[in-house]
């Protein structure tokens, strides 16, 4: 087999130079190496962001009208390749197809959101606020930011950023994940297609040593982070402290609270897919229901069921409804907690390591189906953990406000979910769950474009979400002038303009 090369792509261009360093990529349903990727050194990543320094100054420049139509080019592009780009996601991430094409389709929300800059950086004008004196505020570009992206979503993730830095004036060197690193490129080389000038996207692989560089480069003006709640705050504090504004949005544990009176099919079929879609490698998927009892044992016998008919095998399989983990490492550490789990005293419904694997070639692959645990206690391993993988907690209470109690009690607060039939419950869960972005009867309550996306607690590090109007307000800083003009009309003097206004 051919082992792909991967590498920088630095003013418009693949990068020619030489890597000291390299990391492998795999294909996760067959557990080969299918490419090689170059790692960054601190001078490249300097190179990159001197590159994208030189384009800022003409890039913030250019009118409104033309980045529109750059990002309307870029927007089409995207859709026609969406296939192209979810077989690149499927190959080094290992998520079924459908689902990679889910991911791109709600990054396109974003580029669809961006389009609309001309109306989102507009000002406010106030006329004679003093005599004679008019106040108005503009919104500027930072200049250089980075983005530093996750593997479980190559392509969504980065387009949470890039989109709104580009359109409002910004260039953007992003590092992506060198487990799934050449979606960034496909998009770099789209950017390009789409008549965005060399400079303003740049794209540099690698690992802690190009992440520190981009964390102190003193040209970097921002940081945009997604990953894991310890790699968040060193990614927050380490930006912060090099003067840098940071959103650094960290890890999850999300609870999924189903009331007596909800539908629990709707529940259940919710559960399967919130906990196993793309192997429960996303920071949104549920990972702890909540049964009030006495659904509790209705409702985990109907999630079992349905795990017996979930088709586990290759992304690139047609009816493959979920994929391998990302890498071996990952799967062992994941597969670790089952036996955790068992020893601490859960009831192991379901063991992801007999689920059947359908597909050829996978006997390496990185495989672990759906696994249930019923009786799980906080203090538990499985519980407490940001275990990242295919594993369902059913945490048994006896009442709304004890599930309450329990999940806001949990240090994380990225999503949670409510199944009820109770208008007032759900009304005064939304009040009272102390989490970012909740779902009433959805379980994945990830926000559409023009809403904002980030959680509570220790799932944000940082003031500000993702996209939306909180990332058109991250990525410009807001100017307020205030301006007198002399009247021609009277010699020049403002008459009767008071010294003490």
């Amino acid at each position: 087999m051919t082992r792909r090369h991967i590498t920088h792509w630095i003013s418009g261009q693949t990068w020619t130079g030489t890597a000291e360093r390299h990391g492998d990529v795999y294909d996760p349903s067959t557990g080969q190496v299918t490419g090689r990727v170059d790692f960054a050194s601190v001078a490249d990543v300097d190179h990159a962001v001197v590159t994208a320094t030189t384009a800022f100054k003409q890039w913030r420049s250019v009118s409104l009208a033309k980045r529109t139509q750059i990002l309307f080019a870029f927007r089409e592009l995207l859709n026609a390749k969406r296939d192209e780009l979810a077989a690149i996601i499927v190959s080094e991430h290992g998520k079924v197809h459908s689902d990679a094409l889910g991911e791109i389709a709600r990054g396109i929300e974003v580029v669809e959101y961006a389009c609309g800059i001309p109306h989102l950086l507009r000002g406010g004008f106030t006329e004679q606020a003093s005599t004679g004196v008019d106040v108005y505020s503009i919104r500027q570009p930072l200049g250089p930011v980075a983005v530093i992206s996750p593997f479980n979503f190559p392509a969504m993730v980065p387009m949470w950023f890039f989109p709104i830095a580009i359109a409002a004036g910004n260039t953007v060197v992003l590092k992506p994940s060198e487990k799934a690193p050449s979606a960034a490129n496909f998009l770099a080389d789209l950017w390009k297609q789409a008549g965005l000038p060399d400079g303003v996207f740049s794209v540099v692989h690698g690992d802690k040593v190009a992440v520190d560089r981009l964390l102190e480069h003193p040209g970097i003006k921002s940081v945009s982070f997604v990953g894991s709640t310890p790699i968040a705050r060193y990614v927050y504090e380490t930006g912060t402290r090099h003067g840098k504004r940071v959103q650094a949005l960290g890890g999850a544990k999300n609870h999924m609270l189903v009331l007596p009176d909800a539908d629990l099919d709707l529940a259940a079929d919710a559960a399967v897919n919130a906990g196993f879609g793309a192997a429960g490698e996303r920071c949104m998927a549920i990972s702890v229901l909540v049964a009030v009892d006495p659904v509790g044992d209705e409702l985990v016998e109907k999630i079992e069921q349905r795990i017996a008919t979930l088709k586990v095998g290759p992304g690139c399989n047609g009816d493959s409804e979920m994929g391998p983990l990302v890498t071996g490492a990952h799967r062992d550490k994941v597969t670790s907690y089952l036996d955790a789990g068992a020893a601490e005293g859960a009831n192991l419904v379901v063991d992801g390591r007999k689920h059947p694997i359908s597909g050829e070639g996978t006997d390496e692959g990185f495989w672990l189906g759906p696994t249930l645990f019923d009786q799980v206690e906080p203090g538990m391993s499985i519980y407490g953990d940001e275990i990242f993988g295919p594993v369902l907690s059913v945490v048994r209470v006896s009442s709304y406000d004890e599930g309450l109690d329990l999940i806001n009690a949990n240090p994380y607060g990225n999503g949670t979910a409510i199944f009820t039939n109770d208008g007032g419950a759900a009304r005064r869960f939304q009040n009272e769950v102390e989490v970012g972005m909740v779902g009433i009867n959805v379980p994945i309550p990830v926000p559409v474009s023009y809403y904002s996306f980030g959680g509570w607690k220790a799932s944000l590090f940082g003031d500000s979400h993702a996209y939306g109007e909180e990332g058109v307000k991250f990525f410009t800083r807001g100017k307020a002038v205030t301006q007198r003009w002399l009247d021609p009309s009277h010699g020049g003097l403002n008459l009767g303009f008071p010294t003490n206004d």
